[in-house]
């Protein structure tokens, strides 16, 4: 299947395939020299902030503070406890052994778009507001930087700082070269490196991994089994509601705080990501084999909806499940009616994901 770039995709392996592929993408392993232009990201700090900041304590001491740390901490406490990104990898590893399907493709691919979704669902990017932009394919539509405020998620800003100093591209061409899919090697630096094993550090750092060292007959390499049932646990009942349930309710809780804007939203996103990685099924391995397919039934309907702009999904529109799902997305999007151009980015991600072969 060919991109607008004319990249092929190639099929990517069911989620229940064994062997040691969590260590870090195939294309992870690349050297991190590079001749590209692009500017390599060391860090998430922003060198133009002040370095340091100075209160004074009860007892006349100075104390110094970066008061980035402080926006760091403020933006933490708005999100959820995980990103997009390290739900779809948590439903991807295998609990006890720590790693991911050494068949799986698709997850790399899916992970750097899941990057693009966080940041426009966190205000960091959206659609250039160009009218003349509707002439173009969602997924060629060009995006740009709205605010270059750090997250505190190394990543995000990571991913974010590129952006900032680079042309403006479209949502594919973004992916793509993220996901080290393109033949300009001017263009090979914008490559993330190490993202899955990345994502896990930061599942170790967050108490829902940990880290051990497996031996794998010719090698050694660390693996991340799940320390924290409970946050995998409530990602599939997450995943189960929405597929399953003729009447979706979410409730509450630190990883889907009830005062989350477009928590829905984010969610559907969330079960189409984890469809388009290949890691879907682990979420369902409990249901029968009818309700399995018709979950995977549901979430083609959801992937079809959410992946144009506007959104398609009209009230009772899902054969008996999820049938006031559109009602509340549909409110979401009203409620956020200034944030329109990032909710079309998520679309356009989406779109994208629709073109990996093994959707098809």
């Amino acid at each position: 299947m060919s991109t607008a770039s004319g990249l092929t995709r190639r099929r990517g392996g069911g989620a229940g395939g064994a062997g040691p592929g969590a260590g870090g993408d195939t294309e992870d392993d690349l050297a991190r020299g590079s001749s590209s232009p692009a500017p390599r990201l060391g860090g998430s700090r922003d060198s133009s902030a002040p370095e340091t900041s100075y209160q004074s304590s009860e007892n006349g001491h100075k104390i110094a503070f970066d008061p980035r740390d402080i926006s760091e901490s403020a933006e933490r406490s708005k999100q959820p406890k995980l990103t997009l990104m390290e739900e779809v990898l948590l439903l991807g590893l295998k609990d006890k052994q720590g790693y991911l399907s050494f068949w799986n493709d698709n997850i790399s691919y899916a992970l750097r778009g899941c990057i693009v979704i966080e940041l426009a669902f966190r205000g960091r990017v959206s659609m250039q507001k160009d009218p003349g932009r509707r002439r173009f394919p969602l997924a060629d539509r060009v995006i740009e930087v709205i605010d270059d405020t750090l997250t505190g998620e190394v990543l995000l800003d990571e991913a974010l700082k590129m952006m900032k100093a680079s042309e403006k591209m479209s949502v594919s061409s973004w992916i793509d070269l993220m996901s080290g899919e393109t033949w300009n090697l001017m263009k090979i630096g914008y490559q993330l490196k190490q993202v899955r094993e990345r994502l896990a550090k930061g599942l170790v750092d967050k108490g829902i991994l940990r880290t051990e060292k497996k031996n794998f007959l010719l090698f050694d390499m660390a693996t991340h089994p799940v320390a924290d049932g409970g946050a995998k646990e409530e990602i599939r009942r997450r995943v189960r509601n929405v597929l399953t349930q003729r009447t979706v309710v979410l409730p509450g809780s630190q990883f889907l705080p009830d005062n989350l804007e477009f928590r829905y939203t984010r969610t559907v996103a969330m079960v189409c990501a984890a469809y388009a990685a290949n890691v879907l099924e682990n979420a369902l391995a409990t249901l029968g084999h009818e309700a399995r397919e018709r979950a995977f039934a549901q979430v083609d309907e959801l992937l079809a909806e959410y992946s144009q702009w506007p959104f398609g999904r009209t009230a009772g529109q899902s054969g008996g499940v999820a049938t006031n799902l559109g009602q509340i997305i549909s409110e979401e999007t009203t409620n956020g009616k200034d944030k329109e151009l990032q909710l079309e980015v998520v679309a356009a991600c989406l779109n994208v994901f629709t073109r990996l072969d093994s959707l098809l």
